[in-house]
């Protein structure tokens, strides 16, 4: 018989039942295990965030090339200028719809103080630099190989980006579950399992609605760009949306986005160039994901965000997850670390996006593929004709 594979998202729903109905039932003793885990995985995941940035990003860097054409840099340049506005629109929606159906304060400390739970065991596992100071220097060296042509330090960052993608693929993103399942299991303890998991589903749909949403609205503009009806164009790229959705992957997607694509009547040339391009840097669904869970994950525990600040995550998030989607998970793994060291999260509200974030992976690949054809109208517009 052939072995029953089961998806992340599967895991993690079954990981948020099993971890609920425990919690609800489980000694104190067998929860504080359960949370010596939960924070030593956390310590695992602060540890693990500045080497993704380093051997991910700085490989992406340094494979642009000095001879990087107009159209490349038109590409890059639509791509992140797309993701960082969909992160001011999520940032806009969520803000102002949040506040009618979820409570401020709901989770905060003071709520949550009434029953604390300590692990038997908390190693402090101390990063080998913070996340900026990563994103710094990945940009400095990635630079620096394409100016020298260093061939040996290319490909030692290029192996050593292929150490972190097995790191993540075979231990982090198989563990997140589990993860997922202890502290889960603590609110049940803690006797809030049911604020969260009502509000849950209540942002969940929130920012699968910002999504669709967002999509018309790139659509719009592309179509006004390129002359092309909007709606017709965005109809023709329901399957890629589906594909995209059903696997939870932006890359795996490629075929089917360029199928789609090539009916709203991009060149060929064009969307073979574009369409895996944008599957590696347009993020503009997973952003919107991410910020949405984010900003109500805020609002319940009570923690205002300076706009300054948010504007600062989404600058850097474009940035950080440039390089992820190569690596199943990899965008939430190349972001959370700037969920602390920018906007100042603790462990346990990280855990909450994550949950957030995780609990319903497809729509957020769905609306990249999506727009990446969206980002093809435009390039077919202005480098159609020069082959």
């Amino acid at each position: 018989m052939k072995k029953i594979r089961i998806g992340l998202f599967a895991k993690v729903l079954v990981a948020i039942v099993c971890g609920a109905l425990l919690g609800l039932v489980a000694p104190d003793a067998l929860v504080r295990v359960l949370k010596t885990f939960n924070v030593l995985f956390a310590q695992i995941l602060k540890f693990i965030i500045p080497l993704l940035i380093l051997g991910l990003v700085t490989p992406a860097i340094a494979n642009v090339g000095k001879d990087a054409g107009k159209m490349l840099l038109a590409v890059i340049g639509i791509a992140y200028l797309s993701t960082i506005c969909s992160g001011f629109f999520a940032h806009i929606c969520s803000s102002n719809l949040f506040p009618h159906y979820l409570q401020a304060g709901e989770l905060s400390s003071e709520a949550l103080s009434a029953k604390e739970f300590q692990p038997y065991l908390d190693l402090k596992i101390t990063p080998v630099c913070d996340i900026l100071t990563a994103l710094l220097l990945s940009f400095m060296i990635g630079i620096g190989i394409i100016f020298t042509g260093s061939v040996p330090l290319k490909k030692a960052f290029d192996d050593f980006g292929e150490i972190i993608k097995l790191t993540i693929e075979k231990v982090i993103i198989p563990m997140l579950p589990l993860y997922i399942f202890t502290m889960i299991c603590e609110m049940g303890a803690r006797g809030v399992i049911g604020v969260v998991i009502g509000s849950g589903f209540k942002i969940i749909l929130t920012g699968f609605a910002l999504t669709l949403v967002f999509l018309v609205i790139q659509y719009c503009i592309a179509g006004a760009i390129a002359g092309k009806n909007p709606f017709k164009c965005l109809w023709n790229m329901v399957p890629a949306y589906l594909t995209a959705f059903s696997i939870c992957s932006s890359s795996a997607a490629i075929p089917m986005t360029s199928a789609c694509t090539k009916k709203n009547g991009v060149r060929d040339d064009i969307v073979d160039f574009t369409i895996p391009l944008c599957s590696t840097v347009h993020m503009c669904g997973s952003t919107i994901k991410l910020a949405a869970s984010a900003i109500a994950v805020a609002y319940l525990t009570g923690t205002p965000i300076p706009f300054a600040v948010y504007v600062n995550f989404v600058l850097l998030q474009g940035i950080a997850a440039v390089a992820a989607p190569g690596v199943m998970g990899g965008v939430l793994m190349a972001s959370i670390g700037l969920l602390e060291s920018v906007m100042g999260f603790s462990p346990d509200q990280t855990a909450l996006v994550m949950t957030l974030y995780l609990a319903l992976d497809g729509y957020g690949p769905g609306c990249n593929v999506t727009g990446d054809g969206a980002i093809a109208l435009v390039i077919d517009k202005f480098f159609g004709k020069d082959k």
